[in-house]
């Protein structure tokens, strides 16, 4: 087991659990999960700044079509616009638009983040009690927004939440994983993933986290490809 799980008693528990239920659960995640003994899942959302429930979003929406690459350079600008932060609802806000457009941030996904910026501050959308909401509630209420649909929803779910049953069945990544380690014949659809991933419940983040190591892990992080407008 990883150094960083080790650290953390409860979270080496955690991972024993549900990788004993995955073990179980599906031969192709027993062969996966055997061989990569030392696997932190967790290790990637160590590498990232804190970030509350509107940071994750701004940074889902950000990522939306962009590679992974592109994603960190255009979060490192919007964060040059607030000494070095992501920021605040309120501070969102508070800057001229234009400056969020130089950053690299489309029209479509300034608005959507605006759009969100207002709903936080004037308490339509309160993040301490969405937080408290089961994954599909909190899904609708986030996909009520212009620009924010389940891939950004459910990316903000993994990163501000840490919630573990999620599975970004809509996510191009995910579905090329799924067809590699199942040797299916055709890219599955966003319905096949997910009766896939019923056998992994309710550790279905933890799932599609070995089978990104397992067909990700000699290139760059794979980018994801939400299809979301």
């Amino acid at each position: 087991m990883s150094t960083a799980a080790t650290k953390d008693p409860s979270r080496a528990a955690w991972l024993r659990r549900a990788r004993s239920h995955l073990l179980k659960a599906d031969p192709v995640l027993t062969r996966i999960i055997s061989a990569r003994p030392n696997f932190d899942p967790r290790a990637w959302l160590d590498e990232l700044p804190s970030m509350d429930l509107y940071g994750a979003l701004l940074f889902q929406v950000t990522g939306q079509q962009l590679s992974v690459a592109a994603t960190r350079h255009t979060i490192a600008r919007i964060e040059d616009l607030f000494d070095g932060h992501l920021p605040s609802p309120a501070a969102l806000l508070g800057v001229e638009p234009a400056k969020l457009r130089e950053a690299g941030l489309s029209w479509r996904k300034i608005n959507t983040l605006r759009d969100l910026a207002d709903r936080m501050s004037d308490g339509r959308l309160d993040a301490e009690a969405l937080s408290r909401l089961p994954d599909d509630e909190i899904i609708g209420e986030l996909t009520a927004i212009s620009g924010i649909g389940p891939w950004t929803a459910q990316g903000a779910l993994i990163v501000a939440l840490r919630r573990e049953d999620v599975v970004l069945a809509g996510d191009l990544a995910l579905r090329k994983a799924v067809q590699v380690a199942y040797h299916l014949d055709h890219r599955p659809s966003e319905q096949e993933v997910l009766a896939i991933a019923e056998k992994w419940r309710p550790y279905r983040s933890l799932a599609t986290s070995y089978l990104f190591s397992a067909t990700f892990e000699q290139r760059e992080a794979p980018p994801s490809a939400p299809r979301e407008t």
